[in-house]
């Protein structure tokens, strides 16, 4: 039993599965698509959303402070190690699987298992807590043109508890308010008929959305440089180190996404020099733009204006930072601006992270460990089409019902589990197979995948203990229904009991 729950499976055949005709995708990435795709993904929710949060913290944590700047740089150390093994991995072994994949290869089916089922903490309630957001900057952004968008219409039930009056406003049925984040719903399922039509027109619309918030981080970072105060800055670390860890946990967010790249390996052109190109390049890039930006913001706003600012207010931190500025001239331009940028960030990350998750759902039910029909391909567009509005709906219906706080932190603890094991496969995959070709090599292995597991275990223990809790009953749930259905209509031990082994 143990043996069978351990078996790993090749990487011959797991790379021969992925191109089999009738479950192939079409390959139609470059090395800039993959790098888009990574910016895409990596510059949404996090930046334009969490660093209020991060910055000044909230009942469970300290804030950070203007020492924010200290806790992307941590971060970003974090992920360039975690990095650096999924280069190597996504280069080796260009599959749709990603995380999930890799272990399977190295760790075994349970493991396996676990971080496919894991996977959907970082993507689905990953992309929940975006399109939250998203909710929160598009009103903002309507507002501008005098357009109201009631609050029972883009609220959760809990978060509508806390807004004086709006139980009240609301419509009643039976006695009971109707609050729902119905907004949310409907920019998941715009994502997702976009992502079923094709991954060449995701690209292009990913590419387009890419340039106009790189674009409006520029001009956030232009107007504000004029209102930076440098006694802002002090006390530099208003919590000291406490404060940074916890800042570095929560705009680990932010960090969310190059690592989605690897989930279009099967689409990719040329998987062994494009997925190190996009993978590391774009994590590189919004490093330092999100060092810039975070400067630039609690040069604004004094961390002791921050705390007082409340929490659904720091979920637009940007917006409030240029409204605190009080700019004279054009200052609710610059605010719409803003906004804009956000709207578009946002929704550049939904179909990234809509994209990845169909395809993990897409390799699991491959390999026999979800039902057959999550691997059927659309004949006409070649996307995992069952699996995109599956996903797409599963996305929509728990936006509307969650709050964003909850979600950002579960979303973090199992991104973070996602890149120890990746880490530890590549440790593993060195000693078992160290003469298999790689296109990209991890440098100095071991000591960047230990310091990778070390950075995101320390990471981890920055998160609420909550958060634990809640990860352990999900990663519960999910061996319950690996026992259920996954182990006994698992491909791989099948094809073994059929051959007479253990």
């Amino acid at each position: 039993m143990l043996h069978q729950l351990f078996r790993t499976k090749s990487l011959d055949a797991i790379l021969h599965e992925g191109d089999a005709p009738e479950t192939q995708l079409r390959r139609a990435l470059g090395s800039f698509d993959l790098v888009m795709l990574g910016i895409g993904a990596i510059i949404g929710a996090g930046i334009f959303a969490t660093i209020g949060t991060a910055a000044a913290g909230d009942a469970a944590r300290p804030g950070a402070g203007p020492a924010l700047i200290l806790s992307f740089v941590v971060t970003g150390i974090a992920c360039g190690f975690a990095a650096l093994c999924y280069a190597e991995f996504a280069a080796m072994v260009p599959i749709s699987g990603s995380a999930y994949t890799y272990s399977y290869g190295t760790l075994g089916e349970l493991v396996a298992w676990i971080i496919g089922w894991d996977l959907i903490i970082e993507y689905a309630v990953g992309n929940v807590a975006v399109a939250i957001s998203w909710t929160n900057y598009f009103k903002t952004l309507v507002a501008g043109f005098g357009i109201v968008i009631p609050d029972w219409l883009s609220t959760d039930f809990r978060t509508a508890g806390k807004i004086p009056g709006l139980f009240e406003s609301a419509p009643h049925l039976f006695g009971i308010p109707l609050v729902f984040n119905i907004v949310a719903f409907g920019i998941v399922a715009l994502i997702t008929v976009l992502l079923v039509i094709g991954i060449r027109e995701s690209s292009r619309a990913n590419a387009g959305m890419v340039i106009i918030k790189l674009i409006v981080l520029s001009f956030f970072v232009f107007v504000g440089m004029k209102y930076v105060k440098p006694a802002h800055w002090i006390p530099f670390a208003p919590n000291g180190w406490a404060g940074i860890q916890a800042g570095a946990a929560i705009v680990f967010f932010a960090y969310i996404g190059f690592d989605a790249v690897s989930t279009v390996a099967e689409e990719v052109r040329n998987p062994k020099r494009s997925l190190p190109v996009g993978i590391i390049g774009s994590l590189i890039i919004c490093t330092v733009i999100y060092i810039i930006v975070a400067a630039v913001f609690t040069g604004i706003i004094p961390y002791r204006d921050l705390v007082k600012v409340l929490a659904t207010q720091q979920a637009e931190p940007l917006t409030l930072a240029l409204q605190y500025a009080n700019i004279e001239r054009w200052g609710d331009v610059a605010v719409g601006i803003v906004a804009f940028g956000s709207v578009v960030a946002h929704t550049a990350v939904l179909l990234v992270f809509q994209l990845g998750q169909p395809r993990i759902f897409f390799s699991m039910a491959r390999d026999g460990l979800l039902p057959q029909t999550f691997a059927r391909v659309h004949p006409k567009y070649r996307t995992p089409h069952v699996t995109t509005i599956c996903t797409g709906v599963a996305v929509g219906v728990t936006a509307m019902f969650t709050s964003i706080d909850e979600m950002v932190d579960l979303t973090n603890i199992g991104t973070l589990f996602a890149f120890v094991l990746v880490c530890i496969g590549v440790l593993i995959l060195r000693r078992r197979d160290p003469g298999r070709p790689r296109a990209f090599r991890t440098p100095l292995v071991p000591l960047v995948p230990l310091l990778g597991i070390g950075s995101c275990l320390y990471l981890m223990t920055g998160l609420p203990w909550i958060t634990w809790v809640r990860f352990a009953l999900w990663l519960t749930v999910g061996l319950g229904v690996y026992f259920l259905y996954g182990f006994k209509h698992s491909h791989l031990r099948r094809t073994a009991a059929l051959q007479g082994r253990p």
